[in-house]
């Protein structure tokens, strides 16, 4: 009832949203390896859909979502999060975008191993 004896101030928490990347409007314009900023519309246990604002949603799979390992990506992300991501895979014929979040090395871990993209290495350090 107070904030109703506040008339033309709205109660609600500042709305987040993405900076979609200047001149990238259109499937099109992304190119492997860019990186933007979007907001997640969906959650599935194999994945997230995000918005990146080329008129069609990008998929992080499940295996994208972190450096470890995840089962369902419910675990990691919640709809609405935003989230920065790399394109990985572009196929504008069929309207899929490909997305990872990992945009980093994969942190070190106590054991000496790192994961990298052709399995499991001791660290030389």
């Amino acid at each position: 009832m107070t904030e109703l004896e506040k008339p033309g101030r709205d109660p609600r928490p500042d709305f987040a949203v993405a900076r979609f990347n200047e001149g990238v409007e259109d499937i099109k314009d992304l190119k492997e390896g860019l990186i933007l900023e979007g907001t997640l519309s969906n959650v599935a246990a194999f994945g997230a859909l995000i918005d990146i604002g080329v008129h069609q949603n990008g998929l992080v799979h499940v295996s994208q979502l972190a450096h470890k390992f995840v089962i369902d990506a419910r675990e990691v992300v919640k709809t609405g999060d935003i989230v920065k991501v790399r394109v990985t895979e572009v196929d504008a014929a069929r309207k899929r975008t490909g997305l990872s979040m990992k945009l980093g090395e994969a942190p070190a871990r106590k054991d000496g191993l790192h994961d990298n993209r052709s399995g499991w290495s001791r660290s030389n350090g």
